[in-house]
């Protein structure tokens, strides 16, 4: 039986005109965690863009490359870049095998990419992905709606939430922030 790879947590929260992505780096294989310091956020296009990865990362790092080209492609525009990659990545003999997801963000726009064809903007000021991804949303949501706290403050508490709830995700996170 193939063993599956698991990991990651990816959250993105927006507050105050502040983006704050944040990412764990735990790799799974089985029962056994692979490497606890893995980087699975990227910062794009002159830095004004944010990624972060959840599946494979083999996949999700050829799909990040392929990302940047679309948007030195559409000069940054982050909704046209996310709409053709997901395109090609939909309709692509070998891309459409690729397992992963992308969750980007830009100052105005935040967007979860898959390789269905799925280009998902939240309704709220939050997204996430990954094996932790609903627990770390859950955190995000309540802490969001109810609190006053910062974009960073509301991803520290969430990350957290979800570091201890999800077996795939630790506690060892990297932040990336926009204003």
């Amino acid at each position: 039986m193939k063993q599956r790879i698991r990991s990651t947590t990816v959250l993105c929260v927006r507050r105050d005109g502040k983006v704050v992505m944040a990412a764990d780096g735990q790799v799974t294989l089985g029962s056994e965690v692979l490497k606890s310091t893995a980087r699975k956020l990227r910062r794009l296009y002159n830095d004004k863009i944010l990624s972060g990865f959840a599946g494979s990362t083999a996949d999700a790092l050829s799909l990040t490359l392929r990302f940047e080209a679309k948007l030195e492609q559409f000069n940054g525009n982050l909704p046209r870049a996310v709409v053709e990659l997901a395109k090609e990545w939909r309709t692509d003999k070998i891309l459409r095998h690729l397992e992963a997801l992308l969750l980007v963000s830009d100052a105005k726009n935040t967007y979860i990419v898959s390789g269905n064809g799925d280009v998902i903007e939240p309704d709220e000021n939050i997204a996430a992905i990954g094996s932790g991804g609903s627990y770390a949303l859950a955190a995000a949501t309540a802490l969001m709606r109810h609190t006053k706290m910062s974009a960073r403050q509301i991803a520290e508490e969430a990350m957290k939430i979800a570091g201890n709830t999800c077996i795939y995700t630790n506690l060892n996170i990297n932040y990336e922030e926009l204003s």
